[in-house]
C-alpha cells in the first residue's frame, strides 16, 4: 500500500527540510510505500529556496505552492487533489509533532479496525512539553464542544496527526479554508459513520516567539465550524446521489414503514442487493441470516462498519446484473429484497434473472421500483435513474426472468406531489434537510392517508415467487 503524507507549510524555513528528512528516516511496516506532499501556502521568508533545495535532492517529492495565502484547509485540499495514496496522513512544518510516530497511527487502519486514526497529544505518551496552560485548556474545551456536537469521545479533536483512508478522505467536501478545517473533519467522519481510533502521541509544542501561529481567534472560529456542520449535513463530494441517500437514510419513520411493506413476504435467510447505507437493512434484522450488498466502496465501507459486530450478517459486493457476481449465490436464499436498484441497472432483465437463480424453489423476491417516466425528473437524474416503471413493465419483465408475480402494488401515494415540486418544477438536486424532516415525522399521517388519496403512489411494489416445482 502507498501512504500520502501531506505537509502544508508558510514560513517554516528553519524547521521544514529538518521534518522532510524525518518523515524519510521513517521505518515502515513492509509493503508500505510513504509519497511526500510539501505544499507552501504563499510563505514570504525563505521557505520557497528550501523546497527548492529538497525537490533537487530528492525529484520524487511532490511540490506545490498556492498562489496567495489561503490558510491550512486550503493547502490540504490541494494537497489532496495531488495525492495518490490508499491511506493520506497531514504533517506539520514545525517540529512539534514527531513523524517517527506515524507508524503507531497506521497500525490501526492496516488491521483493517479503523478507517481513521487521531494521534491525541492528552493520552498517556512517553513525554510531551509543559507548555500553555490556557491553550492546552482551550484545546480540551474545544474538544468537549466537538464531542457534544458529534457524540464521540475524542480526546484531542485539534491534534494535527489525523491519518485516514484515501476514498473515505477525497469523498469529503472540505470547506474551511484555516484552522476550522480540523473540527469540520471530525464532524463530518462522525456523521459518514467512519470508525475512529486514537493513539497516543509524544508533542514538543513550541512557543509563539518560536512560531505558533494558532490563536484564540482561530479558536472561537472553530465553535462556529462546529456548530454550522453540526446543522449542515455537507458529507459528499456529491458524484453519485450520496447526499441524497444520506438525507433519506435519516428517514427513520419511513424506512420503517417501507419495511412494514414487505415484511409479510420476508423469510429467515436474506439478500438485500443495493443497500445503500443500510437503513432498510436495520429495519429487517434480526434474521437467521442476512447477506447485505452494494457495489459503491463507499457504502460497502459503511455497511462493513456498521455490521461488523452482527455475526448473523455478512457484507459482500453485488452487481445485481453481473452473473459473476451470483457465482456461489445460487438457490441460497428465500428472501430477495432489492429496493430502488433495477431503475439504475440498464440490464434489468439480466438483473431479475441473477435473483431468480438466488432464490430457493418458492422463495420470494421483493422488489421497489420507481412508478412512471412521467415523474422523471432532475432528482433521478442525480440518482442515475435509467428509467422508472409502469406496473405492466415490471409484471412483464419478472415473468420473463421465470417469476410467478403474487402481488404488484403502489407505495408512497402522498410522495408523488413532493416529487413532482423538487424533480419536475424546482429541479433541485437533493432534497431539503426540513422538508425530510417534516415528512418523515407524519409518516403517521402518511400511511392512513394511502388508502384514501386517489391517485397510485411514487414507487412499485411487486412480490414475485420463484415456483417451487420448476416446469418441465
Amino acid at each position: 500500500m502507498k501512504l500520502s503524507v501531506i505537509i502544508p507549510v508558510f514560513n517554516e524555513q528553519y524547521t521544514l527540510g529538518e521534518v522532510v528528512a524525518a518523515v524519510r528516516g521513517v521505518v515502515w511496516p513492509v509493503g508500505v510505500e510513504c509519497e511526500l506532499i510539501i505544499v507552501d501556502d504563499a510563505s514570504t521568508d525563505g521557505t520557497d529556496a528550501v523546497i527548492r533545495a529538497l525537490v533537487a535532492q530528492q525529484p520524487e517529492l511532490i511540490a506545490l505552492r498556492q498562489p496567495r495565502n489561503q490558510g491550512k484547509g486550503a493547502a490540504l485540499r490541494a494537497g489532496l487533489e495531488r495525492a495518490t495514496g490508499d491511506v493520506i496522513v497531514f504533517q506539520d512544518a514545525d517540529l512539534e509533532y514527531a513523524p517517527a510516530e506515524l507508524p503507531r497511527l497506521l497500525a490501526p487502519i492496516l488491521a483493517g479496525e479503523a478507517d481513521v486514526v487521531y494521534g491525541s497529544r492528552f493520552l498517556t505518551s512517553e513525554r510531551r512539553r509543559v507548555l500553555y496552560y490556557w491553550h492546552s485548556l482551550g484545546n480540551r474545551l474545544l474538544t468537549l464542544l466537538s464531542n457534544m456536537l458529534t457524540d464521540l469521545n475524542l480526546t484531542d479533536m485539534e491534534t494535527c496527526y489525523k491519518m485516514a483512508r484515501a476514498d473515505l478522505l477525497k469523498s469529503l467536501p472540505l470547506r474551511c479554508d484555516r484552522f476550522g478545517i480540523e473540527p469540520e473533519l471530525t464532524a463530518k467522519f462522525a456523521k459518514r459513520g467512519a470508525r475512529i481510533y486514537e493513539v497516543p502521541i509524544s508533542y514538543r509544542g513550541r512557543t509563539y516567539r518560536e512560531g505558533k501561529k494558532i490563536t484564540w481567534r482561530d479558536g472561537c472560529k472553530a465553535l462556529g465550524v462546529m456548530l454550522w456542520f453540526k446543522l449542515v449535513d455537507d458529507l459528499y463530494d456529491e458524484r453519485y446521489g450520496h447526499a441524497i441517500l444520506h438525507s433519506l437514510s435519516q428517514t427513520h419513520r419511513f424506512n420503517r414503514w417501507m419495511a412494514d411493506a414487505i415484511r409479510p413476504w420476508l423469510g429467515d435467510r436474506v439478500l438485500e442487493i443495493g443497500a445503500g447505507m443500510g437503513n432498510l437493512t436495520e429495519q429487517l434484522l434480526p434474521r437467521a441470516a442476512y447477506t447485505v450488498s452494494d457495489l459503491d466502496p463507499l457504502h460497502l465501507h459503511y455497511l462493513t462498519n456498521r455490521y461488523a459486530a452482527h455475526r448473523a450478517v455478512t457484507v459482500r459486493k453485488v452487481d445485481v446484473a453481473d452473473a459473476t457476481h451470483a457465482q456461489g449465490l445460487e438457490n441460497s436464499f428465500d428472501s430477495v429484497v432489492c429496493l430502488n436498484v433495477l431503475e439504475h441497472v440498464e440490464r434489468d432483465d439480466a438483473g431479475m434473472k441473477n435473483i431468480f437463480n438466488a432464490l430457493v424453489p418458492g422463495g420470494a423476491a421483493l422488489i421497489l421500483v420507481p412508478r412512471s417516466m412521467n415523474l422523471y425528473g432532475s432528482l433521478d437524474t442525480v440518482l442515475g435513474h435509467v428509467r422508472r416503471y409502469t406496473a405492466a413493465e415490471l409484471d412483464q419483465k419478472l415473468k420473463a426472468a421465470g417469476f410467478t408475480v403474487e402481488k404488484i402494488f403502489t407505495f408512497n401515494r402522498l410522495g408523488v406531489p413532493g416529487w413532482w415540486l423538487n424533480g419536475r418544477i424546482l429541479k433541485r438536486n437533493h432534497f431539503g434537510k426540513l422538508q425530510l424532516k417534516f415528512y418523515d415525522a407524519f409518516v403517521w399521517l402518511w400511511r392512513l392517508l394511502e388508502h384514501v388519496l386517489p391517485w397510485p403512489g411514487l414507487s412499485l411494489i411487486a412480490v414475485a415467487r420463484k415456483p417451487a416445482v420448476s416446469p418441465a
